[in-house]
């Protein structure tokens, strides 16, 4: 069952003038070490930033909180699988919100996916609750 839905759309070049203007205190603020380091390897590092911040948006949004009731920026993460495939990550309030929505029996699974055609960042998330395996 679908527990959750959240999109972001975010602007390319409006990350980039806070990244201008910010620097590290905006990077330390809103993405993990992780985060930083692939962003900083990446010829288009303000489009990954864009990504992952659409991202934190759109889990925000799926949480049913958006960034509020306490869910910190650095309590979502977005790694890759080696596929390259988006994986989105929480801790701390975020995995709590998680948790209480998530129906007994079941366990949740984030879904997320990330795309950019400059200007634009998008990302969407997808929380589902699947029934846990009887054992």
């Amino acid at each position: 069952m679908i527990l959750g839905i959240g999109t972001d759309l975010a602007n390319i070049d409006r990350i980039q003038a806070v990244l201008d203007r910010h620097g590290d205190r905006f990077r330390n603020r809103v993405f993990t070490e992780t985060e930083q380091r692939k962003a900083e390897r990446r010829r288009d590092t303000a489009g990954t930033y864009a990504k992952r911040w659409a991202a934190k948006e759109a889990c925000s949004k799926a949480l049913g909180t958006g960034l509020r009731m306490g869910i910190a920026w650095k309590d979502m993460s977005v790694t890759n699988l080696r596929t390259g495939q988006p994986v989105m990550h929480v801790t701390g309030w975020a995995k709590q919100r998680l948790e209480s929505m998530t129906p007994p029996g079941h366990e949740a699974i984030i879904h997320v996916t990330l795309t950019d055609d400059h200007p634009w960042a998008q990302a969407m998330v997808v929380i589902e609750a699947r029934p846990l395996a009887a054992t």
